[in-house]
């Protein structure tokens, strides 16, 4: 529909990683060829780790034009979801290339970018590029926090990848923060003995529930 009315270059957004305790927030655009086979391609959250590899892999080889983003942990306690969201939208957008002329973006618009755009409800269940989207960034930030439980044993980050689980909420009580944990947050400001912060139950996001 979209390339019907004059556009070539039309990329799907989507970000992952609003709800946890720590890492970065992500975002990724993806550029899908007309015609691209990709079965079994839809939401991340509805696919296994082993499903959205393979996916990402085929996307990756696939896709005209892909890129992902991350904003990290210090950049969403200063200056909040909102604009860590539309901020790891604007970096994946920008490093396309080709550059998109139209975007479908997973909810919500990103009014920073001045391209024409298209907000698209469930749109990670609904648009294959979107999808896409949604595989790369989940697979690059599940790949990040892999890599983060090495470096900060413990924590149990390469199981639940930040999320606010309940083992992860007993490490943080036992062990205290870690540099890639956020500040802000409650349960990370009552591991600190600090009162106040941002309660992850309260987040709305698509990736709430997705560890």
């Amino acid at each position: 529909m979209v390339r019907g009315m004059g556009y070539a270059v039309v990329a799907g957004i989507d970000e992952v990683g609003l709800g946890p305790l720590a890492g970065p927030a992500v975002a990724a655009a993806c550029v899908l060829p007309i015609g691209a086979r990709l079965p079994g391609l839809d939401d991340s959250k509805k696919l296994t780790a082993d499903q959205r590899r393979r996916l990402d892999r085929q996307i990756r080889r696939q896709a005209v034009a892909w890129a992902v983003a991350e904003v990290p942990p210090e950049d969403i306690d200063n200056k909040g979801l909102t604009y860590a969201r539309q901020r790891a939208m604007e970096l994946a957008v920008n490093a396309l290339s080709p550059a998109a002329e139209y975007l479908l973006i997973d909810a919500w618009d990103v009014p920073e970018l001045p391209l024409p755009q298209m907000a698209v409800i469930k749109g990670d269940g609904l648009c294959a590029s979107i999808m896409a989207a949604s595989i790369l960034a989940k697979v690059h930030r599940d790949t990040l926090m892999i890599d983060f439980d090495a470096v900060y044993p413990g924590y149990g980050f390469a199981l639940h990848k930040g999320y606010a689980t309940a083992a992860h909420r007993a490490a943080l009580m036992r062990l205290g923060p870690s540099p890639i944990h956020r500040m802000s947050w409650r349960p990370v400001r009552k591991a600190l003995g600090m009162s106040g912060g941002i309660d992850p139950a309260a987040v709305v996001s698509a990736d709430a529930l997705d560890g």
